[in-house]
């Protein structure tokens, strides 16, 4: 399912599944895979932030105000679908990499009140992961997830959610990216008649 994370400075880009959304940075971002999905983060943010949005995506005339938040986000759902569509295939066949896809970038300049960002879109991964004593800053939301890990019986999906505001498949990717890409092995289970849930093993 293609996924689209947007960060606090408006920039938008679209991957092809959730997990390679949350491995692009150590913090995820918001994310969204619907325009029902971009509705409900937007009863989260401020009201002007919406139509800053679409007036910082390359080649749209901007506009100093929309009638209601629906049209708004209907004419941004419309316009990043040009973000999913698939990269062209490399010049040597026998070196192609099936089923990949880079993440693509909507981006052009950062409202007055924001600082401009690279447009250049996801930083590389490094080589080798950072110990997992160093791989998150204290307060950070990865910090606060391995928090609720370490207690005795972990933390629940829905506990997750609740806490940091994500949505479930923010959480799953979480697991599955940012965390493995920090050092974590992080226990997935789901008790007999419980609810699915994540622990990081004593230390």
């Amino acid at each position: 399912m293609t996924t689209f994370t947007i960060d606090e400075q408006n920039q938008i880009v679209a991957f092809a599944t959730p997990e390679q959304a949350a491995a692009a940075a150590a913090t995820p971002f918001d994310t969204f895979a619907s325009p029902e999905e971009l509705a409900e983060l937007a009863t989260r943010w401020p009201a002007a932030r919406l139509l800053a949005i679409w007036n910082s995506l390359p080649g749209v005339s901007p506009v100093k105000k929309f009638k209601d938040p629906k049209t708004v986000i209907g004419r941004i759902w419309q316009r990043i679908q040009s973000l999913t569509e698939p990269a062209p295939p490399p010049k040597a066949p026998h070196q192609a990499n099936v089923g990949s896809r880079a993440p693509r970038v909507a981006t052009s300049k950062a409202p007055a009140n924001q600082k401009a960002t690279s447009t250049k879109g996801v930083k590389k991964a490094k080589t080798h992961p950072p110990a997992p004593a160093a791989a998150s800053r204290r307060g950070s939301k990865t910090a606060q997830v391995i928090s609720m890990l370490r207690h005795k019986n972990g933390a629940t999906l829905a506990e997750i959610v609740e806490k940091m505001g994500w949505q479930k498949h923010t959480v799953r990717g979480f697991m599955a990216g940012t965390m493995k890409k920090a050092g974590y092995t992080v226990e997935s289970f789901r008790p007999e008649g419980g609810a699915r849930t994540y622990r990081l093993p004593p230390q």
